[in-house]
């Protein structure tokens, strides 16, 4: 049994579930703004438009024997499936991804490092150098640059 509860501990802790909860709380406060979002402004418009906050009841057709398809109710969906993504996209996405760049921007790029094929050449130049009594960087066997230039 407290195996187990090490086993859970471990769990929790990893950092993997914390990330997870921490995602579905700010998932169902997003939730509501995107709800405000579209209930507050995006409905209204299209109630402005068409007459009704929604298009769910603008086509049907049936009865045929005794069933109705409802093509506005699907219609409808789509709508607030884009509308939804367009919310998201113009009220969260497009902001954070224009920090984002200013971010990289005022970040320095570190210098990248050699190959490590490259380096370990460079390692075994200098090492050649060295037991030859030569210059670190020169090259073995051949003449040594004169210092200072």
């Amino acid at each position: 049994m407290k195996g187990v509860l090490n086993g859970f501990k471990e769990f929790v802790l990893r950092g993997n579930a914390i990330d997870l909860a921490v995602g579905v709380v700010i998932g169902a406060a997003f939730s509501a703004v995107v709800t405000a979002i579209v209930d507050g402004l995006i409905s209204p418009l299209i109630a402005m438009i068409f007459g009704k906050p929604d298009i769910s009841n603008i086509w049907h057709i049936g009865p045929i024997n005794g069933a109705t398809i409802d093509v506005g109710l699907i219609l409808n969906a789509i709508l607030q499936l884009l509308i939804i993504a367009a919310a998201i996209y113009f009220a969260i996405v497009l902001p954070m991804n224009h920090l984002a760049a200013m971010r990289k921007k005022d970040v320095e790029p570190e210098p990248e490092a050699p190959a490590e094929d490259v380096r370990v050449l460079q390692e075994i130049r200098d090492l050649l150098a060295a037991q030859a009594g030569g210059d670190p960087g020169s090259t073995p066997g051949g003449p040594t640059p004169p210092r200072g230039l």
